[in-house]
């Protein structure tokens, strides 16, 4: 970052000044960030502005479209202007301002007049007129000189953030939301092209690159930078969708001034309106928002899913409505290339999409999909406090359909947590950097794919689990005492003993045998003693018996309520036996095991769970297999407890110096 880049953005971040008291703080980048674009774009056509418009008369005679190519060619670039204005003569000419704005904006090229037209910035120069505000500003933007002689195109883009960051705070909004990093990104476009740099440095060699959450393109940018640098004859075309118009807006013209195709960047939401449907990529890189839940189009994402499944692009699964990290990975995995080599993808998390979600949840489904599909090749833990939005852990994930030899049924976790140097100031939450040290010694641990303090490597199974049910028998005693007898009101057996779906006479008499049978069953068991009763078997012999000389008809609902009302657990009783004599399970007792796919399950179970619990059983017809990835546990170095004298030598001290405050103040 160069001097004219700190200061040009200072300098527009002052403008916002002018703006106080007629516009709110949060409407401040409407105004700011249109003119900033289009000054930029005034800057960079200056050196052709006059050829252009001497060449204009001689294409009266062409058609639209190639009266366009002409102009694009006298420009030497991908857009250009027919108005006489530039921002100079803007200012030469304060009286009419606003029309001769309006003016000059409309003489743009339809491409870049569409990118203006994202902002609505028309709406705005009405307003500022009205204020006596729009020749002050456009004079104040005259006076900052944005050509790319003077700040590249990668110092734009931090122009452009640093605005959208402000603006952001100002508002209480997200700007985390729209960009990420630029070391984060370099680290990501590092790994991603690092073990494709023997084609990558071909002659002519043409490649494509997907961003689906691009916000103002910092990843395509400095993605195309890398390559560059790599093979300055390669062609990198970049993709890229965003949900954002002012974001949206802010990228097509960063790719319009470097000769990209603007129509490669699609404006809308990626999974609903999807402006790259049928496209497949060879590299693609996101950071998308953090935990946003999805409910606004859950029914066109369930639609998709149960229409069309692995036709579609979220057969695996879906992930719970709160986040929906996994749902931008399952639409870049669809746009994979499955050919030439196939392709590879650099995506940003949080932790959850690492561990969320049970066995047969979505978010399980999706890893197991991934992973037991050998696609995920390796995840890097970052510092925390990197990202402008957001102090908590973040993590990269590289995932590929072509992995090479050695990386085949293998996933690498590389613990770059440490890897960062303070920054001398905070921008929001970022207080971190990585440096191009850092960068080269991350790439570098990757690339080798070797274990190390910072590297581990696993077989993709190691991630997988079954997870078993391990059923406890049910042990039960029964006594008759008024307590329990008061629960037979609680019962649904008895209750409904009062209940009828007959009509008329019919109905009425049944309701009156049941009650009557209600009555009979409690003073029937007013009989008995209080003895305790540690066998069910026996407990049901002895009522019956009862029952039989209070000549009572109890049939199984009415039984079974009688049991449950009058037992209690008792793990002294004896075993309740279903009726095929195997154990009752209890569902109190019910629990789970997560029993590692590289395990054995009946050796585990001897192992781990006979030893606690004797009686236990698994049912293994309700077995699920899951995967979660739990990257923190594969780095934890245990740190020894503080012995007993180091604590106490602590707290004496604490309580002298508290001695001596307390003195002092005492004093005073």
């Amino acid at each position: 970052m160069t001097i004219n880049f700190k200061e040009s953005a200072s300098f527009i971040w002052s403008m916002a000044e002018l703006l106080r008291g007629d516009y709110k703080q949060s409407e401040y980048g409407r105004v700011i960030l249109p003119l900033t674009v289009l000054r930029r774009l005034d800057c960079v056509l200056e050196p052709t502005k006059e050829a252009v418009l001497s060449y204009l008369p001689q294409t009266k005679g062409l058609s639209p479209e190639a009266a366009e190519t002409v102009l694009k060619k006298k420009a030497k670039l991908s857009f250009y202007s027919k108005s006489k204005f530039d921002f100079q003569k803007l200012v030469a000419d304060p009286n009419d301002i606003a029309a001769n704005l309006r003016n000059y904006i409309n003489g743009f090229s339809k491409n870049a007049r569409s990118i203006l037209e994202h902002f609505n910035f028309n709406d705005h120069i009405e307003r500022l007129d009205k204020s006596n505000l729009l020749y002050m500003i456009v004079k104040r933007f005259a006076e900052v000189d944005l050509h790319p002689d003077k700040i590249q195109n990668i110092e734009m883009g931090y122009i452009f953030e640093e605005l959208i960051r402000k603006f952001a705070d100002l508002s209480n909004e997200t700007a985390g939301e729209h960009f990420t990093p630029r070391e984060v990104i370099r680290l990501m476009v590092n790994i991603l092209f690092l073990n494709d740099k023997d084609v990558l440095t071909k002659k002519g060699i043409v490649k494509t690159l997907y961003d689906p959450a691009c916000g103002t393109g910092g990843m395509l940018s400095v993605a195309e930078e890398y390559l560059r640098e790599l093979n300055p004859g390669a062609d990198l075309r970049v993709f890229g969708q965003e949900l954002n118009p002012e974001s949206y807006a802010i990228c097509n013209s960063d790719m319009l001034i470097k000769g990209q195709n603007t129509e490669h960047i699609k404006f809308g939401n990626s999974f609903t309106q999807d402006g790259l449907k049928d496209e497949k990529f060879d590299y693609m890189l996101s950071n998308p928002p953090f935990g946003v839940e999805w409910k606004k189009i859950e029914e066109e994402i369930t639609k998709e899913y149960e229409k069309l499944g692995f036709s579609g692009r979220f057969g695996a699964g879906l992930p719970r409505i709160s986040d929906g990290s996994f749902l931008f990975l399952q639409h870049m995995i669809s746009k994979m290339r499955p050919e030439n080599g196939g392709a590879r993808l650099g995506i940003v998390f949080n932790g959850s999409p690492l561990f969320s979600g049970g066995a047969v949840s979505g978010e399980s489904e999706i890893r197991k999909w991934i992973i037991e599909n050998d696609m995920l090749e390796a995840i890097i833990a970052m510092p925390d406090q990197l990202f402008y939005n957001t102090g908590i852990s973040t993590y990269i994930w590289i995932v590929t359909n072509r992995k090479e030899k050695e990386r085949k049924d293998k996933i690498q976790f590389i613990n770059a947590v440490e890897s960062f140097s303070k920054m001398p100031r905070s921008l929001g939450n970022k207080r971190n950097e990585i440096s191009d040290e850092h960068i080269t010694e991350i790439t570098k641990i990757y690339g080798e794919f070797k274990e190390c303090e910072y590297c581990k490597i696993f077989p993709n199974e190691y991630f997988g689990y079954t997870r078993v049910t391990v059923e406890r028998s049910l042990r039960l005693n029964f006594q008759v005492l008024k307590e329990r007898i008061e629960r037979l009101d609680e019962q649904p057996g008895l209750i409904n003993l009062a209940k009828s779906k007959k009509k008329g006479k019919e109905g009425l008499r049944e309701i009156e045998e049941g009650e009557k049978l209600k009555k009979d069953i409690k003073v029937m068991l007013l009989t008995f003693d209080s003895k305790l009763y540690r066998n069910r078997e026996k407990f049901i012999e002895v009522i019956e018996q009862v029952a039989e000389k209070s000549r009572l008809e109890i049939k199984a609902p009415v039984m079974k309520a009688i049991l449950e009302a009058l037992s209690e657990r008792d793990g002294t009783a004896d075993i309740c036996m279903d009726k095929d004599g195997n154990p009752e399970p209890d569902t109190d007792l019910r629990d789970y095991e997560n029993i590692p796919l590289m395990d054995n399950i009946e050796d585990y179970f001897k192992r781990e769970v006979l030893p606690h619990v004797s009686d236990a059983w698994m049912d293994r017809s309700k077995d699920k297999v899951g995967y979660e990835i739990n990257f923190t546990k594969e780095f934890y170095k245990y740190k020894p407890l503080r012995s007993l004298k180091e604590i106490r030598n602590d707290i004496l001290a604490l309580e002298k110096e508290t001695e001596g405050l307390m003195g002092e103040v005492l004093k005073d």
